[in-house]
Order: C-alpha cells, then sequence, then structure tokens
C-alpha cells in the first residue's frame, strides 16, 4: 500500500504548541513528525526528508535559522525542502529576511500574525494536487 500523505516536520520548542500544530495537521491528513529544539529536528529531518519543514526561530540548543543553513548545505533534498519560518521577533525582520532569501524555498511568517488554520493553508498552498 502507497502512502500519499505529505509528511511535515514540526520543530518548536513550546510543547503545546508542538502538540497543537501537531493535532491540527494530522487532522488535515498529514503524517506528521515532531521536534523540540533545532538539533533534534536536523537530525530527524536528515533521517526523515519530511516535504515540509515549519520551523520555530528562538529556540534551545540550535535555533531554527541555524538548523535550515546546515539543511540548506546537506544534501541536494535540504537545499529543496521547503521551509516555513515561524517567529515573533519582529525586530529581527530585516536579518530574518537575509537569510529567508539565501535560503530559498523558504518563507517566515509572525506567529501573533496568523492564525493556525492561516498556517495550514499556507503549506498546503505549497503543495499541488
Amino acid at each position: 500500500m502507497v502512502n500519499n500523505k505529505k509528511t511535515i516536520l514540526i520543530v518548536e520548542d513550546e510543547l503545546p504548541l508542538l502538540n497543537v500544530y501537531a493535532d491540527r495537521f494530522s487532522e488535515e491528513g498529514f503524517l506528521v513528525l515532531k521536534a523540540s529544539n533545532g538539533q533534534e529536528g536536523f537530525e530527524v529531518a536528515i533521517k526523515e526528508k519530511p516535504d515540509f519543514i515549519l520551523l520555530d526561530i528562538l529556540m534551545p540548543i540550535m535555533d531554527g535559522l541555524t538548523m535550515m543553513q546546515k539543511l540548506r548545505k546537506s544534501s541536494i533534498w535540504g537545499k529543496t525542502v521547503p521551509v516555513i519560518l515561524l517567529t515573533n521577533l519582529s525586530a529581527e525582520e530585516k536579518r530574518i529576511r537575509r537569510i529567508v532569501s539565501e535560503n530559498q524555498p523558504a518563507d517566515y511568517l509572525v506567529k501573533l500574525d496568523w492564525s493556525l488554520g492561516a498556517i495550514i493553508d499556507k503549506v498546503k498552498g505549497k503543495f499541488t494536487v
């Protein structure tokens, strides 16, 4: 039996938020992988090669920007996997924009400006059915 579900890796250090995201994406038909820091996220990403990564920026051990940059250097898959960074760092916007533009395909969203439903719609929009 072939599994046509898209796989998403959610990397978020706030466990209640991680679980809410995971539950909702699962309800939307995604196969969900979870990690609670950038190092764990990097290891899961390299091993499982998800179709998409939703990545918090501020995390312990390894932040999301560093994780994304390591992924981009790791392999062909790592250079091309779509990533959406989630942040509340509006003060860091110029730096984040620069790093995102250097690490395409990537985007970032300010958490407070996006509902969970809108984030799901944005991820779904990255996949053509």
